[in-house]
């Protein structure tokens, strides 16, 4: 395990063409640490460590039912580590489940537009 329990790297692209963003979140001891470069680094790691094991490690769930609503072109990467264990978790906004999934963890992706506002 690395020096940090949370170090992982958000790649983001707000549109098809657009230039990617990226953001940084290193957190040691639930506090984040020196190096941080999302927006707001207690929101990101609050939403990590409340949401991280379920999102970043789903166990299937082969009875989910996903609205089929577009929420706009964005997408996310997320990759490095987690308590020890190795992330890499795409996050979209192409149907319900996956709109709920980037909404838990807006703060981690940058808050970027669109991604805290109502269905």
């Amino acid at each position: 395990m690395g020096q940090y329990d949370v170090d992982l790297t958000v790649t983001l692209l707000e549109s098809p063409g657009a230039p990617e963003r990226e953001f940084v979140l290193l957190a040691s001891g639930g506090e984040p640490a020196d190096g941080s470069t999302v927006p707001d680094p207690l929101a990101a790691l609050a939403a990590v460590e409340q949401y991280g094991e379920e999102i970043f490690f789903p166990v299937p769930r082969p009875d989910r039912r996903c609205t089929q609503q577009y929420g706009g072109p964005q997408t996310a990467t997320v990759t490095g580590s987690f308590r020890g264990r190795q992330v890499r978790c795409r996050f979209s906004r192409t149907d319900g489940c996956e709109i709920a999934k980037w909404r838990s963890m807006a703060p981690l992706l940058g808050g970027v537009p669109g991604s805290t506002g109502a269905i």
